[in-house]
C-alpha cells in the first residue's frame, strides 16, 4: 500500500512537470506582458488626465450659516372695551398700513358714558362758580369787619374742593371718550393680517387670550441666524472697519436666491452651549418672498481676496507630502508639488505658496498617478480620436464565392461581425489561425 502511494505521488508530479512545459511551449511566442506602471502609470503609456491652468482671481470670503426668518413686528390685535362686535372691516391676508379700520365694537354704551361723564362736569362747574361768587362777597364783608373771619376761610376751601372735582369730572370726560375711540379697532402698525381669530357677533373682553387677528410686518425683514465663535473677530474687525457686510438668503435646497440684504447687528455674547453667536440681517423684502419662520440658508460675505493664485479643488490633494499637486512639466510629465492653500469659494481655492501664475495641474485622473508618471491631456468631450488604420497583412482571406453567398444576411438579419466570419473560415480550415500573407501561423491559446 506504501508503494502504490509514493508511485500515485510520482506520477502527480510528473503530470505536474508535463503540464508547465507544455504551458512554457504553447507561450514562448508570445511576448510577456508589460506592466504599465499598474494604476499609477509610469513606465509604461502615457496616462490620460485633465488639467487646468493656475490663473488669477477674486476669492470671496463667505460665512455659511443656517437662519430662521423673524419679523420685526408680530401683534396681535386685542380689544381694549368690553362689549360686543359689531363689524370686521379686513380680509384674511390683507396688506394694511398703521391706523387703517379693522373692527368696531358696540360703541353706544360708552357713548352714553361719555354723556353722563359731560353732564356731571357741567353740574360741577355751576356749583363751583356759585361758590367763586360766594367767596368774592365774603372777602368784602371781611373787609368791612361784618363777618368772622372763619367764614371767609370756610369758603375758600369749598372753592378749591369743588375745582378738584372739576378736574376728576374733566379726567371722566376724557376717559369716555376714550373707551369711544377704542370701540373702533385700528392696526397698530404696518404688515400683513394672518387669519381671522374671532367672528363678528361675538363679546370681545379685555381677558380675551387670542385677540382678533394677527398683524405681521413683512416690509422689512430680518433673518436671525448664527455663525462660530471663531470667525466672530473677523466679523466684527469689518464692522468696526465700517464696512457694510452683504448678506444673501437662500432656500432649502441652496438652489433658489430669496433675497439680499445688509448685517444690521450681533448679539453681545456667545451662546455658551453651541459655541456660536447670533445675528440678524436686514431684508427688503420687496416680493415678500422671505416669510416668517421660513427656513433659509444665509451666505455672509465677509471679505474678498483680490488677485489670489486661483486653481479648482480637485486639483488639491493630500497625502504623505502634505497638501500637494500635480504640476505638470513641459515634458509631459507630472510631478508632485507641495503648496499652501488659502480661502475656498465652492470650486476655487487659493493658492498661497508652490505655483505660479499660468502653471498647468491634474485635476482628472490624479488617482492613476505617482510623481513623474508620463500623461496626455483628455480628448476634449464630444471629440473623437480617428480610427485606427487596419494593420498590413492581418485582413482574413476573401471567402470562395459560393460560401460568402452561402454565408450573405436574410432580410432584417444583422449582417455578421468579420471577426465571427474569421472564425468560422479557421473552423473550416481544421482550427488553423492563419495569418496574412508572409505570417506564420499563431498557435491557439
Amino acid at each position: 500500500m506504501k508503494r502504490l502511494r509514493t508511485l500515485v505521488g510520482i506520477g502527480l508530479g510528473l503530470a505536474v512537470i508535463a503540464a508547465g512545459g507544455w504551458y512554457l511551449a504553447t507561450h514562448s511566442g508570445k511576448a510577456p506582458a508589460t506592466r504599465t506602471g499598474g494604476r499609477f502609470g509610469a513606465g509604461g503609456a502615457p496616462t490620460t488626465v485633465g488639467m487646468a491652468t493656475v490663473a488669477k482671481g477674486d476669492i470671496p470670503i463667505v460665512l455659511k450659516a443656517l437662519g430662521t426668518v423673524t419679523p420685526l413686528a408680530n401683534v396681535t390685535v386685542k380689544t381694549q372695551i368690553t362689549g360686543q362686535l359689531q363689524t370686521v372691516a379686513f380680509t384674511e391676508g390683507q396688506a394694511v398700513k398703521k391706523g387703517d379700520l379693522l373692527a368696531v365694537v358696540d360703541p353706544r354704551p360708552y357713548d352714553v358714558a361719555l354723556q353722563q361723564a359731560i353732564g356731571t362736569l357741567e353740574k360741577d362747574k355751576a356749583t363751583l362758580a356759585n361758590a367763586q361768587v360766594d367767596l368774592a362777597r365774603y372777602q368784602k364783608l371781611v373787609s368791612q369787619e361784618s363777618i368772622a373771619r372763619q367764614q371767609l376761610d370756610t369758603q375758600a376751601s369749598l372753592v378749591r374742593q369743588l375745582q378738584a372735582t372739576i378736574l376728576t369730572d374733566e379726567a371722566g370726560v376724557d376717559s369716555a371718550k376714550l373707551n369711544l375711540i377704542y370701540t373702533r379697532i385700528v392696526a397698530p402698525t404696518d404688515g400683513r393680517i394672518g387669519l381671522r381669530l374671532v367672528d363678528p357677533g361675538n363679546y370681545v373682553s379685555l381677558g380675551d387670550a387670542t385677540g382678533i387677528c394677527t398683524i405681521t410686518l413683512m416690509q422689512p425683514i430680518s433673518v436671525l441666524f448664527t455663525i462660530p465663535e471663531d470667525a466672530l473677530p473677523q466679523v466684527r474687525q469689518r464692522l468696526k472697519g465700517g464696512a457694510v457686510l452683504d448678506a444673501t438668503a437662500l432656500d432649502r435646497a441652496q438652489k433658489v436666491t430669496l433675497g439680499t440684504g445688509k448685517l444690521s447687528s450681533t448679539d453681545n455674547q456667545v451662546d455658551t452651549t453651541t459655541g456660536t453667536v447670533k445675528m440678524r440681517a436686514m431684508f427688503d423684502n420687496a416680493d415678500e418672498s422671505l416669510f416668517p419662520n421660513q427656513f433659509v440658508n444665509i451666505r455672509l460675505l465677509v471679505d474678498t481676496v483680490k488677485d489670489a493664485t486661483v486653481v479648482p479643488v480637485a486639483a488639491i490633494q493630500r497625502g504623505q507630502p502634505g497638501t500637494f499637486v500635480y504640476l505638470v512639466k513641459g515634458d509631459d510629465t507630472a510631478h508632485v508639488q507641495v503648496v499652501e492653500t488659502g480661502v475656498t469659494d465652492g470650486e476655487k481655492v487659493a493658492i498661497t505658496k508652490g505655483l505660479a501664475v499660468g502653471d498647468q495641474v491634474v485635476i482628472d485622473g490624479v488617482d492613476r498617478l505617482r510623481d513623474g508618471a508620463k500623461i496626455r491631456k483628455s480628448t476634449p468631450q464630444g471629440a473623437r480620436p480617428a480610427a485606427a488604420a487596419t494593420p498590413p497583412n492581418t485582413a482574413t482571406p476573401p471567402a470562395p464565392q459560393g460560401a460568402a453567398d452561402s454565408k450573405a444576411p436574410q432580410t432584417g438579419e444583422a449582417p455578421a461581425h468579420p471577426q465571427n466570419q474569421q472564425g468560422q473560415q479557421q473552423r473550416g480550415n481544421g482550427g488553423r489561425r492563419s495569418g496574412g500573407a508572409g505570417q506564420p501561423a499563431q498557435s491557439n491559446q
